[in-house]
């Protein structure tokens, strides 16, 4: 071959490979690398005027004038307010459910009581029986019989009065409390409703009680016309409801112990020369009963003894008045105060009193027709619920002082009932004899909240 020729071909292929080296090397790099990122102008916005302001004027309107009222003031003590029960759970540390009163249960929401609020919680000492309370009554006897000459007289009847009057100046100004005084099914309280414990109120209450059994002339509510029989309330048609205000020992326990729970307290402090407890009761002769009996008094023998009986009542009441004379004169010269008897059964207990002996005795009084234990009972759980159970109250718990002469008979089955009855009510009870006792029992004076 002409190796002109050769060289020509030989430059055609090296320029055709360098030519299509070069062109796919653009292609390859145009397709891989991407190009310059394009963006579109935003179309053009069209700006439009925004419209001319619009005033408003706008009066203010103009307040109305309120007509000037006339103010007042008054003492706070005028006022009058409504009597409210409040009842408010107990606000103390810890929740108890309690049972108590004989199957009656005594629960309560943070403490041991329910309907109290527990700002005006006081401790209280009544002759060392203690408890804690904020709706307090205090019972006194003022019946004569707590005046006689072994209990000390006139002198002991002051140490109790003192002892009641200084547990209420020691209670906390929040405390609700009252006095009432009772002899036998008689009875006067010092204000209508309970009151708050309180410097000028316990004032109020010593200048109360002062005149109370202060001299042996003027003895228990005799002849006060203050004192009345309060009308029991709740449960009038009850048998035993029927039969408590007549002058039998136990109904008139009876009584007295449903008044002072109709007061809506949450504790009570007896302070008693008698008290037996739930005694027997007695109610009224049926037919049968009543024709028995007076077939009795109809005896010739009866009639006899009962006339010369009763001829000789004016000649008992002249003996016991000379006997009076005699001790009283005694005493006097000795710089003591005149004797008060007991005469809850009038001449009878008077002469049994004094050791005078009838010529002739009664023939015999009318039997006693008695209420069955079971049935008093069961009335008190009724009433109990009625007063306090139902409206979630709390119960309260009913404590005695049973005060006594120092050679004054207690019989075992006496303080027995007693027992039975401050436990039926959660409570307690404490026998004292005579002055000297009394006044080394005294614990309201030390006791402070």
């Amino acid at each position: 071959m002409n190796p002109l020729l050769v060289k020509v071909i030989f430059i055609s292929v090296a320029f055709h490979l360098l030519a299509g080296l070069i062109l796919g090397s653009y292609i390859v790099v145009k397709a891989v690398l991407p190009s310059e990122a394009q963006f579109e102008e935003p179309p053009v916005v069209e700006q439009e005027e925004p419209p001319p302001p619009v005033k408003v004027q706008i009066k203010p309107q103009q307040p109305k004038q309120q007509q000037a009222q006339r103010l007042s003031m008054r003492p706070v003590a005028n006022i009058a307010v409504a009597n409210v029960d409040i009842n408010l759970p107990d606000m103390d540390q810890s929740f108890t459910v309690s049972s108590g009163l004989g199957g009656m249960g005594g629960g309560s929401l943070l403490g041991g009581t329910r309907g109290n609020i527990g700002m005006g919680l006081s401790d209280v000492s009544v002759f060392g029986l203690k408890t804690r309370a904020e709706r307090i009554l205090f019972v006194i006897d003022a019946n004569r019989q707590m005046v006689t000459d072994k209990k000390g007289g006139l002198n002991s009847y002051k140490i109790i009065k003192d002892e009641i009057t200084d547990m209420v100046g020691n209670l906390s100004a929040g405390t609700l409390f009252n006095v009432m005084l009772q002899d036998r099914t008689k009875t006067m309280l010092f204000k209508p409703q309970l009151v708050s414990a309180g410097s000028e109120v316990h004032q109020q209450l010593i200048q109360w009680i002062n005149p109370i059994n202060a001299s042996a002339t003027e003895v228990g509510l005799e002849g006060n016309r203050l004192a009345k029989r309060p009308k029991l309330k709740t449960l009038p048609d009850e048998a035993v409801h029927k039969v408590l205000p007549y002058g039998w020992g136990g109904n008139e326990t009876g009584f007295i112990t449903q008044v002072a729970l109709e007061q809506g307290v949450d504790a009570i402090f007896f302070i008693s020369g008698y008290h037996r407890g739930f005694e027997t009761f007695r109610r009224h002769p049926n037919e049968r009963e009543q024709a028995e009996w007076e077939r009795k008094i109809a005896k010739p023998d009866y009639i006899k003894q009962l006339a010369k009986h009763k001829a000789e009542i004016a000649q008992m009441q002249a003996r016991i008045k000379a006997t009076m004379a005699k001790i009283d004169a005694d005493r006097k010269k000795k710089g003591q105060p005149p004797r008060v008897l007991n005469q809850r059964h009038g001449v009878y207990s008077n002469a049994r009193e004094l050791g005078i002996k009838w010529t002739t005795n009664h023939p015999g009084h009318r039997p006693s027709y008695e209420i069955k234990d079971h049935d008093v009972l069961k009335y008190f759980r009724k009433l109990v619920d009625e007063l306090y159970e139902n409206d979630e109250k709390t119960v309260p718990s009913v404590n005695v002082v049973l005060f006594l002469a120092g050679d004054e008979d207690l019989r075992k089955e006496w303080k027995t009932q007693l027992d039975k009855y401050v436990r039926f009510f959660r409570g307690k009870n404490r026998v004292i004899r005579g002055e000297d006792e009394i006044t080394r029992a005294r614990s309201s004076k030390s006791t402070r909240n």
